[in-house]
């Protein structure tokens, strides 16, 4: 009586911790795909595993097997809870290698707990069956051979396969239901039985996590802001504004000596101004965007990461967010609140439509990919309207590697010299010259044309050094024309691929 009501009275705490696994569940698939619900929501639904997880624990089993086997799966339910809300409050505070770290130790965990729950259930599943085993009674009839493996009787269990013996092999292709005709060593079984286990296991697990990163990657997209504009120069406008003088009575008959003005009573005081007399975008919808874009959509700035080299030069605060802020600021576009990086192999993760309009690569080192990555990079490039900013930081090492590395990714495309009334270089600025730090691989930008559109950008003086705290100790004037550079070649992109999009809707 006691067990009904106390199962009766658990019942809604049970219905209760069923409802929220299954919404951190969904929740933690949405966080890798759609990324609708903001990084503070995860945390408090994260934060209400607290109470639970008390109560669980406060309410176990009197029974000392019972608690503690209620206490390993409180643990283990909430060691996976837990992890993921330390991996989405580091990635909120922009912790990105304490973040790396926390996942990669995390899923090692994960692996060993996930081990311990296999080693326990074998064990208890092969307890049972040997009692279950010697309870039955034979017959003169022979036992058919027994393929369960959580059962040690089971026939494949201490089959002795080396040296390979060719008859018994052949009879067991006649008689593939009995593998008692093949030969059986002095093994252990509950050997033969454990390594299968932890073979099947580790495989399964590999599985599942590529399985899961999958879903993330496969769901992974970008999305432009929506909105539209017009593609100019932002307006110099000129202002006059009258100063009137004040006027000047002097008495001829006075001791004091007055200087006598100037005949103008009136000057004419030029202002010059830089005002945005339109939208700055690309399309009819309302406000500064993109008519390809979305409502939840932003601009984002992703980095590329390779092998060979120093991939991560000036990277995130201090630098790459200076340009990203500084587009916002000067197109009015929704921006993302920090940058991002993926490697090459990572491009493939965004389908048709939804991939980066623009990623940036720099670095001063080796340039090292495979020809897989090639591949990538030539689709994103080619087939799904993606452009590359390439940017020398710092050698003329990297010059060379990186137009080795466009050889190979766009054999059949020639590198020529962007000139200065290119679209590029006047929408929405005006660049009169190519500003650097440095002319690392040169003083003109490169670009790769195919198709009536810039599939690269490349830098050769260390734009990213303009960019970052400090501006590398340029001047003003420098550093200033390179955050248009970074603004025209990041509206370029994203309004050749709205344009793109219009008309894959069209057709």
């Amino acid at each position: 009586m006691n067990s009904v009501s106390s199962l009766r009275r658990s019942s809604p705490a049970v219905k209760w911790t069923v409802g929220y696994l299954i919404v951190w569940s969904v929740l933690l698939i949405e966080i890798r795909t759609l990324q609708i619900v903001s990084n503070w929501g995860h945390l408090a639904l994260g934060l209400l595993s607290l109470p639970i997880v008390v109560y669980w624990l406060k309410n176990a089993s009197r029974d000392e097997s019972q608690m503690r086997l209620q206490r390993c799966v409180i643990g283990t339910l909430a060691f996976v809870v837990w992890w993921q809300l330390m991996l989405v409050l580091l990635d909120t505070l922009v912790l990105d290698t304490a973040r790396a770290n926390a996942a990669r130790w995390g899923t090692a965990g994960l692996f060993f707990i996930g081990l311990l729950w296999v080693v326990w259930g074998i064990e208890r599943a092969s307890v049972y069956y040997q009692q279950v085993g010697s309870g039955r009674t034979r017959g003169s009839d022979p036992v058919p051979p027994i393929w369960n493996p959580l059962n040690l009787d089971a026939s494949f269990y201490a089959i002795q396969w080396l040296p390979p013996r060719p008859l018994p092999i052949l009879r067991y292709l006649s008689q593939p239901r009995n593998p008692n005709v093949l030969p059986h060593g002095q093994r252990s079984r509950k050997l033969d039985q454990s390594f299968l286990a932890l073979l099947t296991y580790t495989f399964s697990f590999l599985m599942l996590a590529l399985l899961f990163s999958q879903i993330g990657g496969c769901r992974e997209i970008y999305e432009m802001p929506a909105g539209g504009g017009e593609q100019k120069q932002l307006a110099q406008v000129v202002k006059i504004k009258k100063v009137i003088r004040k006027k000047y009575i002097i008495n001829p008959l006075s001791s004091i000596i007055f200087a006598v003005p100037p005949i103008d009573d009136v000057q004419l005081e030029l202002t010059e101004i830089t005002k945005h007399a339109y939208q700055i975008g690309q399309g009819e919808g309302k406000g500064a965007g993109f008519s390809g874009g979305t409502f939840r959509g932003k601009v984002r700035f992703i980095r590329l990461e390779y092998s060979g080299g120093d991939w991560d030069q000036d990277y995130g605060v201090g630098g790459d967010l200076n340009m990203l802020l500084e587009y916002g600021i000067r197109t009015q576009h929704k921006v993302a609140e920090r940058t991002e990086s993926r490697t090459i192999g990572q491009l493939a993760n965004f389908p048709l439509g939804k991939s980066p309009p623009l990623v940036y690569m720099t670095g001063q080192q080796n340039i090292s990919l495979s020809n897989s990555e090639v591949k990538t990079l030539r689709e994103y490039l080619t087939e799904k309207h993606g452009m590359l900013f390439g940017d020398n930081g710092g050698s003329r090492h990297f010059h060379n590697q990186f137009l080795s590395m466009m050889n190979r990714v766009l054999p059949n495309v020639r590198p020529v010299p962007i000139p200065l009334d290119d679209v590029i270089h006047r929408i929405p600025y005006q660049i009169p010259y190519l500003p650097y730090v440095a002319p690392h691989g040169g003083k003109e930008a490169l670009g790769w044309y195919k198709d009536g559109r810039w599939l690269a950008y490349y830098h050769p003086g260390d734009i990213g050094d303009a960019w970052s705290d400090g501006h590398a100790g340029v001047s003003a004037d420098i550093w200033e024309s390179c955050y248009r550079i970074g603004t025209n070649v990041t509206f370029y992109a994203h309004s050749e691929y709205s344009k793109w999009l219009d008309a894959q809707n069209k057709d």
